[in-house]
């Protein structure tokens, strides 16, 4: 089986890492990246007869996602359902799941896009069921994890850390609070006991 080199362009396919078996989906013009798994520069064109999926993208800590993430629900004002993530330049980017589903992928239709190779074109859909949204693998290649659990469709909870490729994103869920409550907060607050 041929092999190819990181670097070099290989053409549109699905390539696995030799040494720890990642797959990579490229289109036509896009250059071999060294692994993202392992870093490992040599490749071998993916058989759709092969079953194994033992790769596992490696994911930073998520401690020090929960303070910006902290700062990101005190910023949010208006009530409703988000997907947060932190791009790798720092800045912290919000999605409105408003819709009955939203896509997301690498494909330029996509909702929510990614230009990386480990994020399939069409790799999940959020979808809004009676008993709430819920993401579905929309067949990817990598996969899509759920609170580190490899998942083919499972509801969100507020706080749930989606992993899609190598991008974690976090579902948040502002909910919404009357105002009688805040009125009722503030008369407690003022009237001395």
């Amino acid at each position: 089986m041929k092999a190819w080199m990181s670097g070099s362009v290989a053409g549109t396919g699905t390539f696995r890492c030799t040494n720890c078996d990642y797959a990579l989906s490229l289109d036509a013009v896009d250059e071999l990246p060294a692994c993202p798994n392992c870093g490992g520069k040599e490749f071998v064109r993916a058989s759709l007869f092969t079953t194994t999926q033992s790769a596992i993208v490696d994911v930073p800590s998520a401690d020090e996602d929960r303070l910006w993430l902290e700062e990101l629900r005190g910023g949010l004002g208006e009530p409703g359902q988000y997907l947060a993530y932190r791009s790798p330049g720092g800045d912290v980017r919000t999605f409105p799941l408003e819709r009955e589903w939203t896509r997301i992928g690498r494909s330029l239709a996509a909702d929510v896009r990614f230009d990386d190779p480990t994020v399939s074109r069409r790799h999940a859909l959020i979808v809004r069921q009676p008993d709430g949204l819920r993401v579905l693998d929309d067949r990817s290649l990598n996969g899509v994890f759920v609170n580190g659990e490899r998942v083919e469709w499972s509801t969100l909870a507020d706080g749930d850390e989606v992993v899609i490729g190598r991008h974690r994103l976090h579902f948040v869920d502002v909910p919404v609070v009357s105002g009688m409550r805040f009125s009722n907060t503030a008369e407690e607050e003022r009237t001395p006991a």
